[in-house]
This record gives structure tokens, sequence and C-alpha cells, in this order.
């Protein structure tokens, strides 16, 4: 298999893994909507690890911990990479679908199950500790310590994200107000892609050299595969109850056929990203 052999001792057994986060009234459970999560949200794009690669970060021989690591996306990036990778997620189905998707890929990643704020693996091991598409979720200021504390001197924490845009009229936009309709108190609706915010946590844990960087892409969807990323979205299938997400995609399915009929959807989706360095002497 692909990768480098991932560090010993870190997988632990799926059992009692409390899967749930909170985004302010809503309570969100990705465990279950884990298949649609695994079959349909777009993987990070090549040039997102070429220019990581090229900062000293992600190469192959490197240890990562990749913290809510999901359905592993980010992770068989690093793996694919040559890196040793271990994943730690709070849900079991999503490590699940990350098992059975990393052995179509042929690439070995290793897993924990635990939070990112408390992960249990070895401090002052890793080289790279990175997120993927979950930093909104923690605890941030505990999950940027837990970083530290889990890196070697000079190693980088990674902070990536991969947002679809919302613009006039495009069929982002006409899909989030109908996840409005169906789930008024959804808190996630809307945003820009760039995450400054997110730059604080990391100075705030006493890292350096701080880097950001973003670029856009167009992502090809059937109707069928945009449904399926709607529906894994943490305001329909992650938080709705079954009947719900059933009554919000056929009602997606209604809005595709009549506003959006042309396949594939080219949308529009923004990737950015956020390194910094643990001092080498701390």
């Amino acid at each position: 298999m692909g990768g480098a052999a991932p560090l010993e001792g870190v997988t632990a057994p799926l059992e009692g893994c409390r899967a749930v986060r909170h985004a302010g009234p809503v309570t969100v459970d990705f465990g279950r909507t884990s298949q649609d999560y695994a079959r349909y949200r777009t993987v990070f794009p090549p040039e997102l690890f070429t220019r990581l690669a090229a900062m000293g970060v992600g190469r192959a021989g490197q240890r990562v911990a990749d913290l809510g690591t999901g359905t592993g996306v980010l992770a068989r990036g690093f793996a694919a990479a040559g890196c040793a990778v271990t994943g730690v997620d709070i849900a079991p189905k999503l490590l699940e679908e990350a098992r059975g998707q990393d052995a179509a890929a042929g690439l070995e990643v290793a897993y924990r199950c635990a939070p990112a704020e408390d992960t249990g693996l070895a401090g002052g091991a890793w080289d790279v500790v990175s997120a993927g598409q979950c930093w909104h979720w923690f605890d941030r200021p505990r999950a940027a310590a837990e970083a530290r504390r889990l890196l070697v001197p000079g190693g980088a924490v990674v902070v990536c994200h991969r947002d679809y845009l919302v613009l006039p009229g495009n069929v982002c936009e006409a899909s989030e107000e109908l996840v409005l309709a169906h789930h008024p108190q959804w808190p996630l609706a809307g945003g820009t892609g760039i995450h400054a915010e997110w730059t604080l946590d990391i100075l705030r844990a006493g890292f350096g050299g701080l880097e950001t960087f973003s670029f856009d892409v167009e992502v090809p969807f059937t109707h069928e595969a945009w449904r399926g990323r709607m529906r894994s979205c943490n305001g329909v299938g992650a938080s709705l109850p079954e009947a719900g997400v059933a009554a919000y995609d056929s009602d997606l399915a209604r809005l595709l056929d009549e506003r959006f009929p042309e396949e594939p959807l080219m949308v529009p989706h923004r990737i950015w990203a956020l390194v910094a360095r643990r001092g080498p002497r701390d």
C-alpha cells in the first residue's frame, strides 16, 4: 500500500466516541450523513498539496496528525505524497468510510477515535498537524494548543478549507436559501471562503511565521451529485430528521430541474489555507 508507515500505537477502537458538535442552537452529527459525505464531498485539489510542499509541508517521510479527519480526504492527500499519517475524529462512521476509501485508493492511514482538543497522541512527535474542513467545529483555542503540543520544534500547523461560493443567482445561493426554508435556525449560511479569524487562534497559541493563501476552482457536479453534496451539509443531513432530509432533497431536485437544468453544474469553490510554525526552541 502507498504512503509511509504510520506511527505505532495510534489506532484506537471506534466504540465510545461521541460524534456530536454544536453550532449555536443546532446539534450536528456527521455520522448520520457519512455515506453522502464520503461519496459526494469534493476532495482538495492537487494544487493545494503542491503549494504546501513548496512551503516544506506534506513532504515524503513527514509524520502528519490530521485532526477532524472525517472521511480522510486531507489525510489521503498527505499519504499519497509519502507521509506517515494518523487521522483523528470523533465520528466512528466517518472513520469507517475513511478506511474503505483508503483501501480503494491503495493508501495506508492510521486512525484514532478522539476529539481534536484531546487526541491522546504523543506530544512533540509530529512534523505536521493538519485540519481540513473542520476548524470551525472545534473548541478552537484548545485545538490550537493541542496542535502545538503535538508538534516537534519547527513543525507546522496547517488549517485548510474548501467552500462553495454563494454568488448572486447561482446554484449555491438557491440551495442555501432552500436549506434555510427547511431549517430556519441554521447559522452557517453564506461566507466568503476566507477565514481570517482563525489566524488569531493560531497566533494566540504561540505559533509564528504565519502565512495564508487561497485560490478558486470550478468543480463539476451532476444533479445527483449536487443533491448528495447538499444532503451532506451540516444544516441538512447532519442535523435534520430523516423526513426533513428527504423533503429538502425532493425540493432541491425540483429546483435544479426548473432553474438549473444544465449538467454538469460548474460550481465555484474557494480553497483557503493557513500555515504556521512552532518555534524551533519551544
